[in-house]
């Protein structure tokens, strides 16, 4: 059976015959490529939109050596930042017409993150993303010679590799100031379990800014993230703390103090100022609102995309990129009673 020309697929000769210009012009349009004439570049894009011209990835992959897809190495697919940084890459390869391939790392497997490694790179991938919020997989990730570029959701700079987060030291101070400047002299931080990067990153903030404040020095509760551990904690104290505020490693173990403290009969935030890290959907809910910071994660994925992506191409990337953080102010916090706490 004769095929319709006119209901045939335009390839990228047509274009090029339509723009005036080389196939290899149009390849490298399609690819980004820089150093062409922008009259030029103008005229191969209206050509590809007249025809509709679309590209298929197998035909790309072949003239280019890369694949229009982007792989992710997650841990811990169930934290809320973790996941909605991974629907930030996702979001942003659709608008960059790319796939996203994702492995998800299990905390018990003796393999780490090198068969996780492995599987991406056997799938055709032009660079990698890593969601890996502990200081041990970061360390396994050391020991892997990567063929592709990697850029890594970490908060500190690092030697090794390329980094994209939020600026968890700002987010920090903005919290410790809001408090100190309420007239707290005496915060408690209930910190995340300190192989997590981003609660190492935390601590070490609100040490340093809780001395530049020159605030009570008291140890550090470390927990476990979870909002459980922090309502055990405030109903296990034998008796009514001396610190007036907490700042809380995340919302859901202010969620679980403030749980916990009004079993116990004490008041936030009259009797006990609480503050979070991350602005979960459901804070503004609680009793009372929370007070806390904005990490944008959709942002944080979107910027790690468009880097590695840049990477990939070959361009010049930063070595480490910090968004900033937002404070929310809600009910959860007053001035302490009598002054200065």
């Amino acid at each position: 059976m004769a095929t319709d020309p006119a209901h045939e697929r335009p390839n990228i000769r047509q274009v090029a015959a339509r723009a005036g210009v080389s196939h290899m012009t149009v390849s490298r349009v399609l690819n980004d490529a820089p150093n062409i004439r922008p009259d030029t570049r103008d005229r191969v894009l209206a050509a590809i939109a007249e025809l509709n011209y679309r590209p298929s990835n197998a035909a790309r992959a072949l003239a280019t050596q890369r694949h229009q897809r982007i792989g992710v190495l997650m841990e811990s697919h169930f934290a809320y930042g973790p996941t909605h940084t991974l629907r930030g890459i996702e979001l942003a390869a659709g608008e960059a017409d790319y796939s996203v391939t994702s492995v998800t790392l299990r905390a018990e497997d003796p393999a780490g993150p090198r068969e996780g490694i492995e599987q991406l790179s056997a799938q055709g991938v032009d660079g990698i993303c890593v969601i890996a919020p502990r200081s041990t997989s970061l360390s396994a990730l050391r020991q892997i010679e990567f063929r592709v570029p990697v850029v890594v959701v970490k908060s500190d700079r690092d030697p090794t590799f390329v980094t994209v987060s939020a600026d968890q030291r700002m987010g920090t101070n903005l919290l410790v100031d809001h408090l100190a400047e309420l007239g707290h002299r005496d915060i408690l931080h209930l910190a995340g379990p300190l192989d997590w990067l981003d609660a190492r990153a935390r601590e070490r903030a609100f040490h340093e800014r809780a001395k530049a404040w020159k605030l009570v020095e008291r140890p550090i509760v470390v927990g476990d993230w979870s909002a459980d551990f922090a309502y055990e904690y405030a109903l296990g104290l034998k008796r009514r703390p001396d610190y007036t505020a907490i700042f809380a490693a995340n919302d859901e173990s202010a969620l679980g103090l403030i749980h916990g403290f009004s079993e116990r009969g004490i008041s936030v935030p009259d009797e006990m100022s609480i503050v979070g890290f991350d602005d979960l959907p459901m804070t503004a809910h609680f009793l009372p609102p929370l007070t806390t910071v904005r990490q944008d994660f959709h942002a944080i994925g979107a910027k790690a995309l468009e880097i590695v992506i840049a990477a990939a191409k070959g361009r010049d990337v930063p070595q480490r990129t910090r968004l900033p953080i937002e404070l929310v102010r809600r009910l959860s916090v007053a001035a302490p009673r009598g002054g200065l706490g």
